[in-house]
């Protein structure tokens, strides 16, 4: 038997009314001042975004608007939230939305807290980020897991690059199912392509011997096929 300690530090609120849960437990940690990052305006559409902005105000807190994350975020996003948060003395980042968003912020928060540019911080000098502002993530569709690690891809235009970055976790997550119903069909399928494509990655990657990580991989992708499908 081998030992082990595990952790996992993000803390996971799942369920209909799950954003109130978590913003009621969670904010008072934190300042008053949250930067809610948000992608192209469908939380607008959908209700999310009023429900969102409400509970902030509702918890006294300063809103700092950071919108316009694109699919496949690019470094010139990354450092435009970083100088933000730096002008307004951000407290905390709210990430709603999809995994880009969330990789978006994670690397938007490591960048704000370091004088280092996170790109020669990671690449040319080997390093990775110590610090960030603390941040939470609203999920809005299902994927990758965005939320659950601190790895984030951005696109690097100017490199003609797009890789990984070390970024921030999240302190708190909310995966409220009701908020994915708005999506439209041919994302919904998407986001489980992406899922079943990462589960597979781990299941034909090494170790070829048994593991739990195999058994996982496997479950995770027959419940993929089953829901997309429903």
């Amino acid at each position: 038997m081998n030992d082990f300690t595990y952790s996992y530090p993000m803390k996971v609120y799942f369920g209909e009314g799950a954003a109130k849960k978590a913003t009621e437990a969670e904010l008072g940690k934190y300042g008053d001042t949250v930067m809610l990052a948000y992608g192209g305006g469908s939380i607008k559409k959908n209700g999310v975004y009023d429900e969102i902005t409400t509970l902030l105000k509702d918890a006294g807190k300063e809103i700092v608007e950071f919108s316009g994350i694109m699919a496949n975020p690019t470094y010139d996003k990354v450092q435009e939230g970083a100088a933000l948060a730096r002008e307004r003395g951000v407290d905390f980042i709210l990430a709603v939305g999809g995994g880009s968003v969330v990789d978006c912020c994670k690397v938007i928060s490591a960048q704000a807290e370091t004088d280092a540019d996170i790109w020669e911080l990671e690449y040319e000098q080997n390093g990775a980020p110590t610090d960030g502002i603390p941040m939470g993530a609203v999920v809005t569709a299902s994927g990758t897991g965005a939320e659950m690690n601190n790895g984030a891809v951005i696109t690097y235009n100017e490199k003609n690059w797009k890789g990984p970055f070390l970024g921030s976790s999240a302190a708190f997550v909310v995966l409220d199912p009701s908020y994915t119903l708005s999506v439209p069909p041919m994302q919904v399928l998407s986001g489980a392509f992406d899922t079943l494509s990462h589960a597979m990655e781990t299941y034909l990657g090494t170790s070829d011997m048994d593991n739990v990580s195999d058994d996982v991989a496997l479950a995770v992708m027959r419940n993929t096929v089953v829901n997309m499908r429903r």
